[in-house]
This record gives C-alpha cells, structure tokens and sequence, in this order.
C-alpha cells in the first residue's frame, strides 16, 4: 500500500519569509494538497543567537497571507531537544556516534596541513573509535562534541525528483557534528529526526541544501528510517540574472502585501517560477492544485520579474467584484486616516479606475483625492493653472452649476467651454480640470469621473481656484 503523501515546510525564523521560501513552501503545499496528503509546518529554532519571536510571528503571517494552510504544526525544534538528546545518546551507546575532543584550535591545524599538502580539509577521524585503536587520553577542561559514525566507503545517492541522480562518495564526507559541546544538537541532525518522527515521505526545499543531504540520507539509515525522496528546487535570479538579492524582491512576503499585491496573484506568479502546466499563465490555487506535481518543475534556475507580476495582479485586480476590491481599497485608506463614509460612492470608483491600477497601492493613491484635501505641485500649477487655465476653469464652473449632472451633458459643457475659450482640442481643458479637481494630469475619461464627483464637490473644489 502506497505511503500517505506528507510534505514539510521547515523555515528557520533568523529573519523574514522570502519569496524563495515562499515559493518552496508553496510546492510542498501543493503537492500535498494534490496527492490528498498532509502538510506540516516546522520551525527550525535551534540557532538561539538569531531566532526571534518576530521572525516567527513573520513567517506565520506569510503563510497565513498567501493561504498555505498547514495540517499539523507548528512543530519548535527548541522543544523537541528531550527526543533528540533520547536519540543521540541511543546512538553514543551502540557505537553510530562517538565523543570527540578535538578543539577548534586543533581542527583549524588539521586542515592547514591538510591544505598545505594539497587535500581537502576536513576532521581527520582522531577521536573516531576503531578495532585495536588507541584513542588519545581525554584532555582535561574540553567539553565534547558528538559526532556521527559516517560510512567511510561505499557511495550514497538518491534520485533527485527535480536534478536527476546525484551521488557522493562516503569517503569524502567527514564525520558530521550532531551534537554541540553544550550538548545542543546541530541543525542536520535534528532535521533527520523530525523527518523521521513526523514520517515525511517528500522533502521539497532549495538546492542550496543538497550537500546537506548525503549525510542525512546516512543518519536516516543508521537509524533504520526509511528515506523520504528529495526535491531540490533551483534558485530564484534576479531580472540581471544574479542571485535575488533585497533590491531585486527579496523582502518579506508581507511586503508584496504593502506594496499592493493581491495573494492569489502572488500565488499564481511563484507557481510559474520553475514549474509549468502546460502555456497556462493564469489559474487559480484550485486549479494549481489539481495539476501540480513534482515532474513538472525544471532544474533550470527560474528569474523574477516584476513586470509579469504586475501584469498578473493587474488581472486579478480586474477579476475581483467592484464591491470586494472597494473593501480592500477602504481598508487601506483608513490605514492613512481617510473616511470614505459620507463621500463618493467606492464601488463606482473602483469599477472606473481598476483598469489602470496594477497593484492596490496604485488604486489607493489614484482615489484618495476624492476624499481628503491634496496639495497641487507647484510645477502643476505653473504648467496649467496659470492665469489664461483659471479663466478657462471660472467659465467651466459656471456651465457646471447649470448643467444636468450627468457624463454626456458635462462632455457638451465641457466642448462648449473650449469652442468659447478658442481651444481647439479638449484635452487643453480637461487637463487643467483634472489638476485642479484632483492633482493630477491624468485620469479616467473626465465626464465619467465628474458625474461621480458630484456637482457640489466640483464647484467647491473649483471655487478654490479664485
């Protein structure tokens, strides 16, 4: 009987979640959820200098924003320590661990002379026991390490679902470190034991932990566990082709939700970073659900681009209902101490000017004219409410105060203004009326947009040019 599918995603909170481990925990998710399986949350504290409860408190409102909903978990390897210790000194007892004392001074010469002698540096196996070897006398005031008993022949492989084979010679790998002299166990080692306790069947994570992977596979065996099969994901470049860097993206998730950006779109943009169904660029998290597996993701390294995120939240902006996207863009204004009760009706808004937002943050700032004071830039001013833009404007306002409110009637008001005025293209007053209306120069088409304003709001705004 085929094993349950459970997938992990085991962040360590020294900082915030990135996209590259958003993207990680994404696969996992979704391969989870495709193969009706579990998905388990872990968080990796055990470097106690840099964890912090921030860090945490960071990555759990990442996943909760993206919607990655986890089945068990969160698991904390800080309270885990009492299972890893029972393991480790099962291990020191039956000889698939041993104590060293060899000092980080005396490692530090170990691996000169090795490099000096043109090897490569690694522990040289001293404190390692042997049949018929003599072990050094145990130095006095030296707390020691654990190490693992690592195979010193042979290969260890596995068939990586994303890199193909991959293969290390035992010989080449030293005997790992799994318990500090403090008695902390290290991270590789309490990984082994979490996968084990927790049966994880797929470890999906990025390929910069292959080489940490060999001498799990080999903890896992000594241990009589079964080996769960390995993903490694490429890494994210940048646009320049670079690794992401903070300039590129690499911030926290949370802030792709300050900057405006919708979750479902961030979803579907991390899901097309190295897999593919298919030319599909646009498809919901259900639809990603049902069609993701692991052989679609390719081993090439995948490059962030702005532009296509952009035009993916554009679409996603587009297919809300005026009424939801308005709740979020109410949200955000009173986030700025902005009322829009008593004001413009949102939903009409929103439904006007969506089309030319890409991000939330663009829709927000387009609409908070509408309803709280602005100040005009002094460039502005010069370039069109000079004195021959106000005249035009005063005689405008007049029409306005008679006209029907509707879009068509101020089309007519406002063409009539300009065959009196002498100008000959309308622009040359509905550009002057939308800086002085709103502070900009550009808008949705300026009839549509008055007749939301309403007439009371355009005279008084109109009245304050003089």
């Amino acid at each position: 009987m085929a094993r349950r599918i459970r997938t992990r995603f085991a962040p360590s909170p020294t900082g915030f979640l990135h996209i590259g481990g958003a993207r990680t925990a994404l696969f996992s998710w979704a391969y989870a959820r495709h193969h009706g399986g579990d998905f388990i949350l872990r968080i990796e504290d055990t470097d106690l200098a840099r964890s912090t409860p921030e860090a945490v408190q960071a990555i759990l409102d990442g996943m909760k924003w993206l919607g990655l909903d986890w089945d068990e978990g969160p698991f904390y390897q800080m309270q885990r320590m009492d299972r890893y210790r029972q393991v480790i000194a099962e291990m020191l007892a039956d000889g698939r661990a041993y104590l060293c004392y060899t000092t980080p001074e005396e490692l530090t010469e170990i691996r000169e002379a090795q490099r000096a002698r043109g090897e490569k540096p690694r522990y040289d196996g001293r404190w390692r026991p042997e049949p018929g070897k003599v072990l050094p006398a145990v130095p006095e005031g030296v707390k020691p390490v654990v190490r693992f008993r690592n195979p010193t022949s042979g290969k260890v492989g596995w068939n990586d679902i994303v890199k193909g084979a991959i293969e290390f010679d035992n010989a080449e790998l030293d005997d790992l470190i799994i318990a500090r002299p403090d008695g902390t166990p290290t991270y590789n080692f309490c990984v082994v034991i979490d996968d084990w306790d927790m049966n994880i069947t797929h470890v999906i994570r990025g390929d910069d932990h292959v080489n940490n992977t060999p001498r799990q596979i080999n903890i896992l065996r000594a241990l009589g566990a079964e080996v769960p099969e390995y993903a490694h994901l490429s890494m994210i470049l940048g646009p320049d082709g670079q690794k992401l860097s903070k300039r590129h993206g690499a911030v926290s998730v949370m802030q792709y939700d300050a900057d405006g950006y919708l979750p479902d779109a961030v979803i579907n943009y991390l899901a097309r970073l190295g897999w593919s169904h298919g030319d599909d660029e646009v498809f919901s998290r259900e639809k990603l659900v049902e069609w993701f597996d692991l052989d679609r993701i390719t081993p090439s390294a995948a490059q962030f681009d702005f532009g296509k995120l952009d035009w993916l939240n554009a679409h996603y902006l587009r297919e809300l209902a005026p009424a939801a996207l308005a709740e979020l863009v109410a949200a955000r204004l009173a986030q700025r101490g902005v009322e829009v009760a008593g004001g413009v009706e949102l939903t009409a808004l929103v439904a006007l000017y969506r089309e030319r937002a890409s991000t939330l943050v663009q829709l927000v700032d387009a609409l908070e004219p509408f309803y709280a004071e602005f100040e005009i830039a002094p460039a502005l001013v010069e370039k069109h409410l000079g004195e021959a833009g106000r005249g035009a404007l005063m005689s405008l306002k007049t029409k306005f105060a008679e006209v029907d409110w509707n879009a068509a009637a101020l089309n007519d008001a406002i063409k009539a203004c300009c065959a009196e005025q002498g100008l000959k293209k309308m622009h040359l007053l509905a550009i002057p009326l939308r800086v002085a209306l709103f502070g900009v120069e550009h808008t949705p088409s300026i009839d549509q947009v008055l007749e939301l304003l309403g007439r009371e709001r355009t005279l008084e705004r109109l009245s304050r040019l003089g």
